[in-house]
């Protein structure tokens, strides 16, 4: 026999370094989807600020805080196309981000009510979104665990 006929068995237990794609993931359209929206939405909060207008502080806190969540959600995006899992860790701090845009229209003064419920409303999808992408990319890393269980 050749070498390419013989197949030794693998492991399951040991780690694989080729890329998990396969019936075990989840489908990551709809991650992709979530990245997408929350990229758009970190856009959104990037330039509402200049068209609306408001206080320079909630100004710079709208365009800084929509810029990163814009770069996290494009990053967790591009994972996904290349067939890896989005960053379970990049997508957590963009749902504390999106917490923060959340409360910030208390906290800081916006100027403008419009501005303000934008910003929420912005923060409130930001962080289910987020938390959508952290929580399927997390059970698609450990599905060991789920067999260990039983």
């Amino acid at each position: 026999m050749s070498n390419s006929e013989t197949t030794e068995p693998t492991d399951p237990t040991e780690p694989s370094s080729e890329p998990r794609t396969g019936t075990g993931l989840p489908s990551t359209g709809k991650m992709k989807f979530a990245s997408v929206v929350t990229a758009l939405l970190g856009l959104y909060l990037v330039v509402s600020p200049f068209i609306i207008g408001g206080t320079d502080a909630g100004m710079w806190n709208d365009t800084l805080v929509g810029a990163v969540v814009f770069l996290l959600a494009a990053y967790n995006f591009v994972r996904l196309s290349r067939d890896r899992l989005a960053s379970v860790g990049v997508a957590s701090l963009t749902v504390l981000l999106g917490l923060w845009l959340f409360v910030s229209p208390e906290l800081i003064a916006m100027g403008d009510s419009q501005l303000a419920s934008g910003t929420s409303m912005s923060g409130l999808l930001i962080t289910i979104l987020a938390a959508y992408v952290a929580y399927a990319s997390h059970n698609a890393e450990t599905p060991e665990r789920s067999r260990t269980r039983a």
